[in-house]
């Protein structure tokens, strides 16, 4: 549904080994460095892009936004969570089953280091 999404950082120096650990542990393809940022995907495909903002001004997150990422199973969803919070993230949600959602959301949320609100998310029944 969407090509790509960009996330704001006022402080790679910060944000940089967060997002680092959380790729790898998402097995996300490093797509480019650029000054100050990075963007993780696939150039026809879909893409995250992390770094300052384009205008200049201070990057800010939005209350009720947050990024979800596809997780191939539980276990990607719970090294997403370690990672992040072993690298300066903040808890929004311990890994678990969610089954409000349906019987096979397994989730977990975390805060980025700019206060950007992620999850990594599988589907999968096995998990």
């Amino acid at each position: 549904m969407f090509s790509h999404m960009t996330l704001g950082t006022n402080d790679w120096i910060k944000a940089e080994p967060f997002w680092k650990a959380v790729a790898s542990a998402l097995e996300l393809p490093l797509l480019f460095d650029r000054p100050g940022g990075v963007a993780y995907g696939e150039m026809t495909g879909p893409k995250i892009f992390i770094g300052p903002t384009f205008d200049g001004q201070p990057a800010s997150n939005g209350n009720g936004t947050h990024v979800a990422f596809l997780a191939k199973d539980r276990a990607m969803v719970d090294a997403f969570h370690a990672a992040a919070l072993k690298h300066g993230g903040l808890n929004e949600g311990e890994p678990g089953l969610r089954p409000q959602y349906h019987p096979n959301y397994y989730g977990a949320y975390v805060r980025d280091p700019d206060g950007n609100k992620l999850q990594a998310v599988c589907h999968s029944v096995n998990g």
